[in-house]
């Protein structure tokens, strides 16, 4: 008889372990976010804040040449007006993901610079339709404030001006992440 005890303990303080942590998971409730934010867009020029850095051989890297990769690092803006309030920076990679060139894969982090998320990420992926009007693409993750997040974002041009190589484009996010709600962990990891 004494021999089932052991393996009884062992189990009741597994279960034990199992019951504490999915109380700490439940306690943590998720919180929705929407915002509107506004990428200031240069694609030309000294001040360029988006270029072509690959692409196919003998051929012109655009925006609707399959293979094109481009980088980014955007000025964000909380409003339309370029001299608005700095919220961050908008750094990643395009590609021209579509044979016809009418879609790109976008992979961007908003690196929030100022105000309340100061500090925090959010990771935006997805295919986005690139002349469209309104362009979707999936909140994947998020750092700092915004850990756990998921949701979507638009794009949609706001402003263009061809000849000046400059664009203002509204991105619209709806996202939900987790906020640690107080709760610490009751497990620590040791220093390295």
């Amino acid at each position: 008889m004494a021999k089932l005890t052991v393996p009884t303990n062992l189990s009741l303080a597994i279960l034990f372990l199992l019951a504490i942590t999915a109380s700490i998971a439940r306690a943590q409730q998720a919180k929705e976010i929407k915002m509107s934010l506004y990428f200031q867009d240069i694609s030309s020029g000294p001040n360029a804040t988006v270029i072509p850095v690959a692409g196919i051989a003998a051929k012109h890297w655009t925006f609707t040449q399959f293979g094109t990769i481009f980088v980014t690092d955007e000025p964000i803006t909380e409003t339309a007006d370029p001299n608005s309030a700095p919220v961050g920076r908008a750094q990643g990679i395009y590609a021209t993901s579509a044979l016809d060139g009418l879609n790109a894969h976008v992979m961007i982090s908003i690196v929030f610079t100022n105000g309340e998320y100061g500090g925090s990420t959010l990771q935006i992926q997805g295919s986005s339709k690139q002349f469209e009007g309104v362009r979707e693409v999936a909140v994947v993750a998020g750092t700092g404030l915004f850990r756990y997040a998921r949701g979507y974002a638009t794009f949609e041009t706001y402003y263009l001006d061809i000849p000046a190589a400059y664009s203002i484009i509204r991105c619209n996010i709806s996202v939900l992440h987790y906020s640690d709600c107080g709760l610490q962990s009751p497990f620590s990891f040791p220093s390295l």
